[in-house]
């Protein structure tokens, strides 16, 4: 049974604000306690007077909710995984943006999902996450965990060698413009988009998927969600850029970078009637055929 939710969102377009204001009206009507990400200090108020808690930062609220919606598209919802990756909330995502995997809530079936939401007919998903964990530090301070992907990407127009190993053992030389290592969540992301499988959710394997491959016999690879990564990366120019979903950085030849499974899992929200294999045929049109 709900009774706090927080909403994160960036607010910066009129579909989204109309999303946030209408998750407002739906669990003030309920009665639902609500804590609002906003970045102005204007109060926010409910109809029947009570005053909405707002943060600027989930780790400053005053109790920690029961769930947390992020409003907005896939890539709101990444950033939504790093505000609450270690406190074991889970989060349910409302679709305001494009293709929405992860945001999976509709804006147009808002009122009907949170009845479903407070009556508790969902069910948590666990997915697991990558972390760079070599070069450490390397965003400044901003976590290096991803929930799709971690990329090895040329920084200009030569293509660069990347050698891989899986647990100290070698397992290919990549003349290509990078490399995608993804977790199954990210299998629909970018590597969906070099051909790369796609895998169900609380698959915990690892997808390796070459971006145009100078050699056309590499292909993808699957491997356990267990292994350690290592690669060292060769280019013509001074460096390469690494990526952790949507940050990125520009690394120097001689760092190694070193991929590991992250500790923990994160929990999202899966509304009952609503499944991983609907969610394929619908976004991506599966089985569809203009002669029907």
């Amino acid at each position: 049974m709900l009774e706090k939710v927080a909403i994160y969102s960036k607010d910066n377009n009129s579909k989204t604000r109309e999303g946030v204001n209408r998750l407002i009206d739906e669990f003030c009507s309920r009665g639902i306690k609500m804590q609002i990400h906003r970045k102005s200090g204007d109060p926010i108020i409910c109809k029947g007077g009570e005053l909405i808690e707002q943060f600027s930062d989930l780790s400053v609220l005053s109790s920690l909710p029961d769930l947390v919606l992020s409003v907005g598209g896939d890539g709101t919802f990444l950033e939504t995984v790093l505000k609450v990756k270690d406190l074991g909330i889970p989060i349910a995502g409302v679709n305001t943006g494009r293709m929405g995997f992860l945001a999976n809530i509709s804006a147009e079936e808002i009122s009907h999902s949170i009845d479903m939401l407070c009556q508790g007919e969902y069910e948590i998903i666990e997915r697991c996450l990558l972390e760079l964990s070599k070069p450490a530090g390397l965003f400044e301070g901003n976590s290096s965990t991803a929930l799709n992907e971690i990329t090895i990407h040329k920084a200009d127009l030569s293509m660069v060698t990347i050698n891989v190993y899986v647990n100290e053992v070698y397992l290919n030389t990549y003349w290509s413009d990078g490399l995608i290592v993804s977790t199954a969540t990210g299998s629909t992301a970018y590597n969906m988009s070099v051909g790369g499988p796609i895998l169900s959710p609380e698959d915990e394997s690892i997808i390796i998927s070459p971006i145009a491959p100078h050699n056309l016999t590499n292909r993808p690879i699957v491997i356990s969600g267990e292994s350690k990564l290592r690669m060292t990366i060769e280019g013509r120019s001074d460096g390469y850029l690494a990526t952790c979903d949507f940050r990125s950085k520009k690394v120097p030849f001689n760092e190694e970078v070193h991929i590991i499974r992250a500790p923990g899992k994160l929990k999202t929200v899966m509304l009952k009637g609503r499944d991983f294999y609907s969610t394929l045929r619908n976004k991506l049109m599966w089985g569809a055929d203009l002669r029907n």
